[in-house]
């Protein structure tokens, strides 16, 4: 029994390319039809569909096509979100224009000056000679 899936042009077409680019790459490779399925773990009617491009095979198919090719890090990187420009436009829309803390978050005792340099208080001593300016008590 088929399902047909209604797929955007563009779409088809992307499926179509990577269904080519997985069939050349394994001819490049001199694989067989019966050996990539094999290695794969699924049938080599199902390789056929792939090959085509077809949007009914499932996307671990295609996932173990092409690691069994090498090439899982075009998968890796499909919608990393270092590509997606408008998804990190929209962040940017929404981003704060001023931040604030909180009335009392600054702890362990330490106030804010009027100038905004933190003044911490407890064992800081900025005249000791030990390491890193604490003193040992």
């Amino acid at each position: 029994m088929s399902r047909k899936i209604h797929l955007a042009i563009p779409m088809k077409k992307a499926l179509r390319k990577l269904g080519q680019d997985i069939s050349d790459a394994r001819r490049r490779r001199r694989i067989t039809m019966e050996l990539m399925a094999e290695r794969a773990g699924f049938s080599r009617i199902t390789l056929s569909k792939i090959e085509k491009g077809e949007p009914s095979v499932s996307m671990g198919a295609y996932a173990s096509a092409l690691f069994v090719l090498g090439l899982t890090d075009n998968l890796r990187d499909l919608a990393d979100a270092s590509h997606d420009l408008v998804g990190r436009a929209l962040e940017e829309e929404n981003l704060p224009k001023r931040v604030r803390l909180p009335r009392g978050s600054i702890t362990a005792g330490g106030s804010i000056s009027a100038g905004g340099e933190i003044k911490a208080q407890g064992n800081i001593s900025a005249g000791s000679k030990k390491q890193g300016g604490y003193d040992e008590r």
